[in-house]
């Protein structure tokens, strides 16, 4: 008998289900977390067989070591990974499923297509767009079907998790049947399976957790997810996933799998998405001659059951429904066109990835198949091949035959003659529609409320009279199939291609994402287009202009929302998510319409640099000093500032998420050179005195300051987790005032009654570094490379990730303190307490703390380990003493004076306790402290000045180290940026860190990160100036600026000339003033008069007063020479940064006839948006604990914990996300190490999709993505398709840095290693032999990456039979070996073994030449063995260089491992403080090449074994 689990989404409904619970445990404990198995759980055999049928126990991946069985044949595969990227090895390919299972399966899915029911959002949100063709992400409302387990005594999560298809709508024809959607999961009965409850591990795998412990530090004492249930039952129900049966006008019957939660509406969308009858719009659902309400579940409905009949009935219309249903018509014919992508409209992105795999991966593996070594045209285009200087634009959007759409009409729009006059209007006539065929026949339309007809109507001449043919058609395609045969014909086969497209090239992203290129368009005329533009279209469902959203009132409640289960939370994360992204979407639709000049601004006479706007309940201000209030700061550049760090202290507090206090919803745009801080509006706040309102904190910087109890108590909740210290401040009365933020921080209560705070932009401690306050004196490490720094603003501030970095490294230190002084009593046993002035003898500590990891005391394993972990308790127990006053110490008063030591030596500001706060007051002008706070302020000071010098003295050098041994590695400048920020490292330091790498000892190993980092520096000091000379420009001579400037920028045109506007068009009089044009814009063409060598002055001038960098360089020409950089490159860094589009086009840059840029080459200026993104905390915490199982080599655990983490991230930010693209790209690696190849390709070709339509089609991340694609293509045996993978990644990495990189070192082994395989030999060795001197460059000729390099070299030249080159390159290689590893390692054996074969076999070719030579023809020559390379070797190496590892255990050492697990498992619970990277096997390796062989290398190797060690 089977039963269902049901997914965490329908926990609500669930709980009215199931009968009464047991005491104490409340329903939604006992949910489990798995959701539903995915639609297409594609090849693993999905055929359900009970314990009772044959074959019921297929053989499976092996699970690590957790499983009791031995393995058949005694090997066990590990797999390590490169890069924390994933892990496992390749081996369970031998494990494979039955293959009668396999084929019919493999049958089955080509068969049906995608087929799941999509959820839509919950009935509290607004309903999703109406239209199907962008069937937007589900909401948390229902679940996808239910998940079918045999009842086996066990059950099993394998392959737990939707997959995000899971949640569109049915794509395929009418071939549904109620088998296709019955739970798929395979049951393995002998493994031990791990359940999940809540957010739950099962203790064996929480113990094991390594990230999960660390407690949540959000100044709240939520328990964790994993603290609520106690028991772990299981809600179970009878399998209540049915099929009903579909009853549509005009077509078959057909039947739909449905699960009770799901909501009526849910089949309505799946109707207007599936070819057959997606050109309905305006119907309902009936059962038995009743209707079935929109929203009611159906569940909910009686007399629904396995077979019922559900009847669609056409619904009259209205005027939204017609309007509605014109608007799906126009989507459906534009589903293939990609203008709005091109566009940036819509949250549409573009992907080009189906262009290179010839449409969807899992279907054409079927079909090439067989043909694994048909001939392949291996050769790449010359650009892509090593040492071509060539960068071309175009292949970047390679023209995707799709999108010549079939047209089906030539035009479709409103008719003039709308709205009906009454007497019409009271035949039933809704609007009128002119529409001309493709066969050129104009027909004037009318939509009545039963449906569409055509009249008599001409473009002059108003007749609403039907005309003939006299066909009134309920839907409006159906009418147009009528009277247009083209139309008939073109529309089908639109929508066949439509299905056939990968869910997710259509789905829209969260926020819109902008190309930087895009071909020559036609603008084609688009009726809805049109209207959107005329009309302020607020959402998709609201379609009567005026009807705006409260979105102050949306952001607030969707954060009041329960969040004590994991229900509740997924509900409530869901719904911030949401209303998040779309008021992005509305505040930047509306600083567009601000700058354009298109809103009315609230106070029209004041100058318009100090205008204020409000457009749909937004409130929108310019980033100019208005009224002088950052006077004291800096002016208008700290009034530029100033919301970006407002913007990060809104995102600061957001993540702590204190329930009751309220933070505005933000959102900083960039257009056009202005910024527009968009805001929601605190209710009665634009009916009152700033004065009056602010009841907390200060309206002038510290003159008047007031407080309030309740903020205190509310922001001393978020004190503890931001670090911020309560502090008392002097008002004007010199009256003590207490605070807990910094004073600018204004606290008002709404007329809502919300405590809500603003104005965070001094949330984090000032950068003394960049802050010189006279009489102050920095440490040496500052003073040492020329700080302070007078800064252009006084707003500089330390990131939060540096306070983080910062606090945690005191905490090494306080306990290594404290530990040394105990140390020292038990060995004196005399009281000798080394006390430390707080700063006096730090920096020596800091040194020494350096070499220490986060693993404190990892070298003196024993004593040192001991005494940090009496330390620890020691602090706890002092703490818990201070906690509880008045009761008897239970430490003795010595080990109270040690830890007192070490508090006051790292500046804590408890002595019983460590706890490092900042005060964000210190250093700001204006603000005056009591004299009783004297010390405290001292010590405050002091501590900002070891901040600062912290930032200099381990921060940077601590990237540049990582740099080094390549254990970060950015590509482009953004990637740059973020390694920075991660590190706490603000970009003003960016010279500071380029200073570094120059001195650095390994400066070749670091001329990537130099080239990049020069390459930030001009792009960011250019936009700058871009910024400042865009506010001169008036709209009409945008084009021409914007390409002067890039001329002037990248061409070696040596004078540009700038074409003024006015030379088109002659105007009689020229209307000296006009009304509300847009901020700051004279008639001014002073753009016109730059000049490339003033612009370059003034970079290079910018470059050193911001950055503090001597660029060496007068004109673009030299930088290139100078810096080696691209001037492509230069051009994607720009028009990235200030959201230019530019025509995909060769540019001539070099060309010193005629300039690069015309202005016909600017297409577009699109915003540059900042925004909160706002986190999935519960599937973020199981992502977390998945990559430490699997770190730990237990991969089976993480396979599942990464599912989980998957159905969560669907269920919150829907199918489109980064985090969601890392978790099926770490998903797909496990899958390929387990062996199963064809669920890794269907994963990684969803997380390229996603990377591509979410990150950017050149993004660093997506060349990542696309290589891992290529090695799942590969070992699938799609090599060409592999191929042409690598291609575009090489392509693409040209583009965005150029060859020079050790990134390219990787893609070119596997190139070289592809092309061996298909026996390219000559093409192979150019990729092989670029990819030995780009890593002899980057990791030293003696690294064993060079080693092995080498030794792939040698191989093709041994298949050439050029033994003398393959024998020179082997003896390279084993060098190498011998120098770094020792005669007797196995590596050097298995070369010297190598070098002995070609010997051989090169004697043996010259015996055959001698032979040949001394007798001529009749010469008995032997046959010679030329090795052609097997696809298993070569895929073996492919592992080895991508950092999958196999090792080969015997019987013996799995035993022996199992006693080691054991044994560790052991240890681990007695010490928390266990080095993670000892774990057996599968240790997380060198992070950006190929990991170290664990069993056998010493430490310092980081080069992967031989290609001979095999599975």
């Amino acid at each position: 008998m089977a039963w269902v689990w049901v997914c965490t989404s329908c926990c609500r409904q669930l709980a009215e289900a199931v009968g009464p619970t047991p005491a104490g445990v409340g329903a939604e404990e006992r949910t489990p977390l798995l959701g539903p198995a995915s639609a297409n759980q594609s090849p693993g055999p999905s055929i359900l067989r009970g314990p009772g049928t044959p074959n019921s126990g297929f053989s499976c991946p092996p699970n690590s070591f957790v499983s009791s069985d031995p393995l058949s044949g005694g090997h066990r595969e590990a797999g390590l990974s490169a890069g924390s990227k994933s892990t496992w090895g390749r081996g369970a390919a031998r494990a494979s499923w039955p293959t009668a299972v396999l084929l019919a399966d493999l049958e089955q899915d080509s068969r049906q297509g995608e087929c799941a029911l999509p959820v839509a959002a919950s009935a509290g949100l607004a309903p999703l767009k109406p239209e199907a063709s962008q069937s937007s992400s589900p909401g948390p409302t229902s679940c996808m079907g239910a998940r079918v387990v045999t009842e086996a005594g066990m059950r099993d999560t394998d392959s737990a998790g939707p997959e995000p298809e899971s949640q569109l709508p049915c794509r395929n024809g009418g071939q549904e049947t109620p088998e296709r959607r019955r739970g798929q999961l395979l049951t393995i009965p002998e493994l031990p399976a791990v359940m999940l409850l809540n957010g739950d591990c099962p203790e064996r795998l929480r113990k094991e957790d390594g990230p999960s412990e660390s407690p949540r530090e959000n100044g709240l004492d939520e328990a964790e997810p994993g603290e609520e249930a106690t028991g772990q039952e299981v809600i179970v129900i009878q399998d209540t996933g049915f099929s009903v049966k579909i009853l549509a006008p005009g077509i078959e019957p057909f039947s739909l799998q449905v699960s009770p939660q799901e909501m009526v509406q849910e089949i309505h969308q799946v109707l207007m998405d599936r070819e057959d009858t997606c050109h309905r719009t305006c119907f309902s659902l009936h059962l038995d001659g009743n209707m079935l309400d929109h929203f009611s579940e159906l569940r909910s409905v009686e007399g629904l059951q396995e077979g019922s009949v559900l009847r669609v009935v056409e619904e009259p219309y209205t005027v939204r429904e017609a309007r509605i249903h014109v608007r799906h018509v126009r989507d459906l014919l534009k589903s293939l066109d990609p203008s709005d992508a091109f566009n940036g409209v819509d949250c549409n992105s573009l992907s080009f990835l189906s262009i290179f795999t010839d449409g969807d991966l899992g279907d054409s593996g079927k079909r090439k198949k067989g043909l694994e070594m048909d001939p392949i045209d291996c050769t790449p285009p010359e650009y892509i091949l090593p040492g071509s200087r060539e960068r071309p634009l175009c292949p970047l959007q390679p023209q995707n035959r799709d999108w010549k759409p079939l047209q089906c009409l030539k035009v479709l729009t409103m008719s003039g003659w709308n709205p009906p006059p009454g007497n019409r209007k009271m035949h039933g006539d809704l609007m009128y529609l002119f529409v001309i065929t493709a066969e050129d026949r104009q027909v004037s339309i009318t939509a009545s409320t039963r449906g569409f007809y055509l009249n008599q109507s001409t473009a002059y001449h108003f007749n609403p009279k039907p005309a003939s043919p006299r066909f009134l058609s309920h839907s409006l395609v159906e009418l147009l199939n009528q009277i247009s045969p083209t139309f008939k014909k073109n529309f089908a086969a639109l929508q066949k291609k439509r299905v056939q497209r990968h869910p997710f090239e259509r789905i829209a992203t969260p926020f819109q994402v902008y190309s930087w290129t895009a071909p020559q368009a036609e603008h084609a005329m688009d009726c809805v287009r049109a209207e959107d533009a005329y009309t302020s279209r607020l959402g998709y469902e609201e379609h009567i202009p005026g009807q705006t959203r409260d979105w102050n009132e949306e952001l607030q409640t969707t954060r009041e929302l329960p969040r004590k289960n994991l229900p509740e939370r997924l509900l409530r994360e869901r719904a911030i998510f949401k209303v998040h992204s779309d008021f992005t979407a509305a505040a930047t639709r509306g600083a567009m319409a601000v700058i354009d000049g298109n809103v009315m601004a609230i106070n029209p006479s004041e100058e318009t640099k100090m205008q204020m706007f409000i457009w749909n309940n937004i409130f929108f201000s310019l980033g100019f000093d208005v009224r002088d209030h950052y006077k004291d700061f800096g002016g208008d550049v700290a009034a530029y500032v100033a919301p970006a760090n407002d913007l990060n202290g809104v995102r600061t507090y957001n993540a702590v998420d204190v329930e009751g206090l309220y933070t505005l919803g933000t959102v900083v745009v960039d257009y056009r050179g202005y910024r527009v801080t968009a805001q929601s509006i605190i209710p009665g706040i634009l009916e009152r005195d700033q004065e009056q309102s602010v009841i907390y904190g200060s309206i002038d910087f510290g003159k008047t300051v007031v407080s309030h109890p309740r903020y205190l108590e509310l922001l001393e909740r978020t004190s503890r987790p931001l670090k911020i210290q309560r502090h008392r401040v002097l008002n004007d009365r010199d009256e003590e005032v207490e605070l807990c933020s910094s004073v600018e921080c204004k606290g008002i209560i709404g007329n809502d009654g919300r405590h809500y705070i603003l104005d965070l932009l001094r949330t984090f401690p000032p950068d003394l570094n960049f802050l010189p306050v006279p009489g102050e004196q920095l440490p040496e490490e500052c003073t040492r490379v020329g700080f302070p720094r007078d800064h252009r603003h006084k707003l500089c501030c330390l990131r939060q990730e540096l306070v983080d970095a910062f606090v945690e490294h005191r905490y090494l230190l306080f306990m290594k303190l404290a530990a040394l002084q105990l140390m020292q009593q038990k060995a004196s046993k005399v009281e000798t307490p080394t006390s430390l002035e707080n700063g006096s003898s730090l920096s020596v500590e800091s040194k020494s703390e350096d070499s220490l990891g986060p693993e404190a005391g990892s070298e003196e394993e024993g004593s040192s380990a001991s005494g940090l972990a009496k330390v620890k308790e020691l602090a706890e127990t002092i703490a818990s003493d201070d906690g509880t006053a008045g009761h008897v110490s239970t430490a003795d008063p010595r080990s109270r004076e040690v830890i007192r030591n070490a508090c006051k030596a790292v500046g804590s500001i408890s002595s019983t306790a460590f706890d490092v706060r900042f005060n964000p007051d210190i250093f700001s002008p204006g603000v005056r402290f009591p004299a009783s706070c004297q010390e405290e302020v001292r010590d405050q000071k002091q501590l900002l000045k070891d901040a600062a010098a912290f930032l200099l003295s381990c921060q940077i050098p601590g990237l540049v180290k990582d740099c080094t041994d390549h254990v970060v590695l950015p590509m482009d400048g953004a990637t740059l940026s973020e390694v920075m920020r991660q590190r706490g490292i603000n970009m003003r330091y960016l010279g500071k860190v380029l200073d570094l790498v120059l001195r650095s000892p390994a400066r070749d190993q670091l001329d990537h990160i130099y080239k990049i980092g020069i390459g930030e520096l001009i792009t960011r000091s250019a936009k700058h100036i871009f910024k400042t000379y865009l506010q001169g420009v008036e709209l009409s001579g945008l084009s021409a600026a914007i390409s002067h400037f890039l001329n002037c920028f990248l061409s070696s045109y040596p004078n540009p000339v700038a074409h003024l506007p006015a030379d088109e068009l002659i105007s009689k009089k020229r209307n000296r003033r006009r009304r509300n044009r847009p901020p700051g814009a004279a008639d001014n063409t002073a753009w016109a008069v730059m000049t490339p060598q003033e612009l370059w002055k003034n970079i290079c001038q910018e470059a050193k007063n911001y950055f503090d960098f001597s660029l060496e360089c007068e004109s673009v020409d030299q930088a290139v020479e100078t810096y080696g950089l691209q001037k492509i490159t230069l051009l994607r860094e720009i028009s990235l940064k200030t959201g230019i589009q530019v025509l995909l086009k060769e540019y001539s840059f070099d060309s010193r006839h005629k300039p690069a840029f015309t202005e016909e080459d600017v297409l577009n200026i699109f915003p540059v948006v900042k925004h909160v993104n706002p986190k999935a905390s519960d599937a973020f915490h199981f992502f977390q604990s998945g990559q430490a199982k699997v770190q730990q080599g237990f991969l089976k655990e993480g396979c599942e914990l990464i599912n989980e983490a998957l159905n969560l991230f669907n269920n919150v930010y829907g199918a489109m996300h980064v985090e969601i693209c890392a978790c099926l790209r770490l998903l797909a690696r496990l899958h390929y190490i387990m062996g199963d190849y064809a669920e890794a390709l269907s994963n990684q070709q969803k997380a390229v999709l996603m990377s591509e339509r979410v990150m950017g089609i050149e993004h660093p991340n997506t060349i990542q993505e696309y290589m891992h694609l290529a090695l799942y293509c590969f070992a699938s045996s799609q090599l060409s398709t592999a191929l042409s993978l690598l291609y575009r990644a090489r392509y693409l990495m040209l583009l965005v840095f150029g060859e020079d990189h050790p990134e390219m070192a990787l893609l070119d082994n596997n190139i070289g290693l592809v092309l061996h395989g298909v026996m390219e030999y000559d093409l192979s060795l150019r990729f092989l032999e670029n990819a030995l001197a780009v890593s002899t460059k980057y990791h030293g000729p003696k690294s064993l990456k060079v080693a092995l390099s080498h030794h792939l070299v040698a191989r093709v030249y041994e298949s050439k039979a050029e033994f003398r080159s393959a024998l020179q390159h082997e003896k390279e290689g084993y060098t190498i070996y011998k120098t770094q590893l020792g005669e007797d390692h196995e590596k050097t054996k298995e070369s010297s073994e190598y070098l002995k074969c070609l010997t051989q076999q090169a004697v043996a070719l010259q015996r055959t030449m001698n032979e040949i030579y001394r007798n001529g023809p009749s010469a008995n020559i032997p046959p010679l063995k030329f090795t052609a390379p097997s696809m298993a070797s070569v895929l073996e190496q492919l592992n080895v260089i991508n950092g999958i590892l196999f090792i080969p255990l015997s019987q013996k050492d799995l035993e022996n491992l199992k006693a080691e697990v054991a044994r560790r498992h052991q240890l681990q619970e007695a010490s928390k403080n266990r080095d993670k990277a000892e774990e057996p096997m599968a240790t997380e390796p060198d992070p950006v090449g190929a990991p170290e062989d664990a069993a056998s290398q010493p430490q310092g190797a980081k080069d992967p074994p031989s290609p001979s060690l095999q599975g």
